[in-house]
């Protein structure tokens, strides 16, 4: 499910005509959540049912520290699960850069630590 929201963020990243930036932080946080459940799964960590990825990262214990890199990059990223799909919120070209390149570190770190970074690249 990660890879289809990373798949879709990158297709809506690369449109030229009326994009849709607040769909690329979306779908960034997206895979980025779904690649931490994933990766807490694997550790047999239960999760809450939550949008909040710094306190999915917490629940990992004891820490990683490949994954507590990522803390702000995840910060960032947990701002987009909701408050982007509402009227109120401008998001911008450089939100969506922002979004994805983060995405992209951690989606990479995730990916190695499952131990499928080589499928779907």
């Amino acid at each position: 499910m990660a890879e289809g929201d990373f798949e879709t963020m990158r297709r809506e990243s690369r449109v030229r005509r009326r994009p849709n930036w607040a769909a690329v932080c979306f779908h960034a946080q997206q895979c980025a959540e779904k690649s931490l459940k994933a990766l807490l799964q694997a550790a047999a960590v239960e999760f809450p049912r939550t949008h909040d990825l710094v306190a999915l990262l917490d629940l990992r214990q004891p820490p990683v520290p490949d994954l507590a890199r990522h803390r702000d990059d995840l910060a960032l990223l947990s701002a987009h699960a909701v408050a982007c799909r509402y009227p109120g919120d401008s998001t911008e070209r450089t939100d969506a850069r922002e979004c994805r390149a983060r995405c992209e570190r951690f989606r990479t770190t995730a990916r190695r630590l499952l131990g499928c970074e080589a499928a779907f690249l």
